[in-house]
């Protein structure tokens, strides 16, 4: 007979936007968006491990730069990605735009965001606040509500001025929804931004992450990232190449 996970609340808030939850089961705690709609998965004992294949997926995303220096992460839940990123990657300067007060508060009280000195998170719209962030070598969109993506995952002029906001050599990744024929949402809007030159990484969460370079002669070198993840898989706990093998040029 197996035993039944207890569901413990830890913490819970209302703000404009609607309801956070923090929950703890077992080793885990979730944060959670409205009527349980699941955002973040944090393993407590290692806060830095990415539990779902999306999470990895970006950061595979992550490895197609050879050595980035600064991030901006639009979108923060519970940090567990900005913490793998801290630590497994060179990173000197990484900024962090979350929309919700309360949510980097609570990732930091129960998620175990740490107080790293080479991370800034600021408060408010990332649409707004993009034109004042620094350039970064890596930009990651993912700004999900309980209802599903933010109106920035289609917005061409927020999209573009992402890729502007790069460095050379850089790369924008977006956790994008995927669509009914496993194309990503917005595919053809996509396709038109960025002329094609992108590529692509379902997961299983029914996501697609993108992952677009800064411009048009920059392409993707899968044998370098591979290596860059088997020379990280000890540290990491786990193989991420599975999920390489089912990178796909722009559908």
């Amino acid at each position: 007979m197996t035993e039944e996970r207890v569901e413990r609340l830890l913490a819970e808030v209302h703000d404009a936007f609607g309801m956070i939850r923090v929950l703890e089961v077992d080793e885990y705690r979730f944060l959670e968006f409205g009527d349980a709609i699941e955002q973040s998965c944090t393993f407590t004992a290692d806060p830095s491990w990415l539990e779902y294949d999306y999470t990895r997926a970006m950061f595979i995303a992550a490895l197609c730069h050879e050595a980035p220096e600064s991030a901006l992460f639009l979108g923060l839940g519970a940090g567990t990605l900005t913490q793998a990123c801290l630590k497994f990657l060179p990173l000197e300067d990484v900024e962090a735009i979350e929309l919700r007060p309360d949510v980097p508060r609570l990732a930091i009280e129960f998620l175990g965001l740490d107080d790293d000195p080479r991370l800034y998170i600021r408060i408010g719209d990332a649409l707004e606040l993009l034109d004042s962030a620094e350039s970064a070598d890596l930009i990651f969109v993912d700004l999900y509500t309980d209802y599903g993506p933010g109106v920035g995952h289609l917005a061409w002029k927020f999209l573009e001025n992402c890729q502007k906001r790069l460095n050379p050599g850089g790369w924008l990744v977006i956790n994008q929804w995927a669509a009914d024929d496993g194309k990503p949402l917005g595919a053809a809007l996509l396709r038109g931004l960025y002329h094609r030159h992108y590529w692509e990484l379902p997961v299983k969460e029914g996501n697609v992450i993108l992952m677009v370079p800064a411009d048009l002669e920059q392409v993707l070198d899968l044998e370098a990232v591979t290596e860059r993840a088997e020379a990280l898989a000890p540290r990491l706990g786990y193989s991420l190449l599975p999920l390489i093998k089912a990178i796909r040029p722009a559908t």
